[in-house]
């Protein structure tokens, strides 16, 4: 199977190709609802301009003092959109309905959204990745929880959409029904780089699925490789640029640093160096560069990566000093 992107399938003029088993009533709705908007609104708006241009005042014309009125017709006009609304109510209610009662054997992934990036745990084995990967044909349920501010899950090709509020859990689910590669959004106003905030999904045949976990949990054996493998999956990436040296982001750029002074935002200086990486990553509060006072609401990673794994990023990060990063 070839992996697709939306580029490669014909897309409607409203919505992006229907990739789960919710499209096809979403879209019959929305597409109804917008029919019956332009049905009534060109005769109502024609009717209008007719009646503006008969009826205008001209000299010497007197209108009728009395309160006219035509009882069918106002009955029809009361009746014929009262039941039009009723029907959609019941429409909506039974998608909504649809949405919100999550079927029993479901593929389960936890998701944590936090400033501005999304990471994705899977139940089968425990695997990470800040891309969601899903198999084809299964019912999906997605276990959602916010580490900061409030942020919108939202997959366009799949019209799925529901807001992930700190503080509680939030559950999703779908049907995908189409293999391919599809945009992840948050679509609520999360702070700076709210915009940035996007990722993929990847709906892959059971067999590829079942192979893309397998090689999720294996961490590369090169020290290296597997910082650049932390680095794109404890969500170090959407904050933390290492590709070019001094590249603009949330957090201060990896690259171009190692063995020189920064300067912090409590005034002092430190050399960046495996002492001063390590305490930004478990306390970060106490590390904040200079310039980047608001990136110092990065969470702490004491408890979330053993001493191997942040050695191994450490390495990595060290790495960018003799040649330009590899992050996909």
């Amino acid at each position: 199977m070839n992996s697709l992107i939306l580029a490669d399938i014909s897309e409607g003029f409203w919505f992006p190709p229907a990739a789960s088993t919710f499209a096809k009533q979403v879209d019959f709705l929305y597409y109804a609802i917008l029919w019956i908007s332009i049905i009534f609104f060109i005769p109502i708006v024609i009717a209008m301009i007719y009646f503006m241009v008969k009826y205008r005042q001209r000299p010497g014309y007197k209108g009728s003092p009395e309160a006219l009125h035509n009882t069918p017709l106002e009955i029809t006009w009361t009746v014929v959109p009262s039941f039009i609304a009723i029907w959609i109510f019941w429409e909506g209610a039974v998608g909504y309905l649809d949405m919100a009662i999550i079927p029993d054997d479901t593929v389960d992934v936890a998701v944590y959204a936090a400033k501005w990036n999304w990471n994705f745990k899977y139940k089968e084995n425990g695997a990470e990745s800040p891309i969601l990967y899903l198999p084809i044909d299964k019912d999906i349920k997605l276990t959602m929880q916010s580490k900061d501010v409030l942020h919108s899950f939202f997959i366009p090709a799949f019209r799925a959409k529901r807001d992930v509020v700190p503080g509680r859990y939030h559950y999703l689910w779908f049907h995908p029904t189409r293999e391919g590669v599809f945009d992840l959004f948050c679509t609520e106003y999360c702070g700076d780089n709210h915009s940035t905030m996007i990722t993929k999904v990847q709906v892959l045949s059971d067999e590829k699925y079942k192979a893309k976990l397998a090689e999720l949990v294996k961490e590369p054996e090169d020290i290296v490789e597997r910082g650049k493998w932390l680095y794109e999956r404890k969500a170090c990436k959407g904050c933390h640029y290492a590709g070019t040296e001094g590249a603009k982001g949330p957090g201060p750029s990896y690259n171009g640093s190692w063995g020189k002074k920064v300067p912090l935002a409590n005034g002092t200086e430190v050399t960046f160096d495996e002492n001063y990486v390590k305490t930004s990553i478990l306390n970060p509060m106490e590390a904040a560069r200079k310039g980047y006072e608001t990136a110092s609401a990065m969470p702490s990673y004491k408890g979330q990566l053993k001493d191997e794994q942040i050695d191994a990023l450490i390495a990595f990060i060290r790495s960018l000093e003799s040649g330009p990063a590899r992050p996909k």
